[in-house]
């Protein structure tokens, strides 16, 4: 298991992104959740956050999982404090692709 996350570390370094003191920066937003796509592993709630939260420059307020049939899916809800404005979306585990 270690193994894995180091190669992942070390993929996600190679595709260019920067990692920060306070976990990874994406710097393409969803390179990261492609390569964990295409490595077999999920995508984590964690990462599902920040990919959203730098995507949309707005704050999740709320997550939970749900399923969708047999996919695991993320409902995030968003709020950006500068229009007042309050959504949600909806991110693959399996693949990172958001809806």
């Amino acid at each position: 298991m270690k193994a894995a996350g180091t190669a992942l570390i070390i993929l996600l370094l190679a595709a260019g992104l920067r990692v920060a003191a306070g976990g990874a920066a994406l710097t393409t937003l969803g390179t990261a959740a492609a390569l964990a796509a295409g490595s077999g592993n999920p995508v984590s709630m964690d990462q599902a956050v920040k990919m959203v939260e730098q995507r949309f420059q707005a704050r999740v307020v709320k997550a939970e999982t749900q399923k969708d049939g047999v996919r695991t899916v993320y409902a995030l809800r968003l709020y950006d404090k500068s229009s007042g404005k309050v959504w949600t979306v909806h991110v693959d585990a399996a693949d990172g692709s958001i809806h």
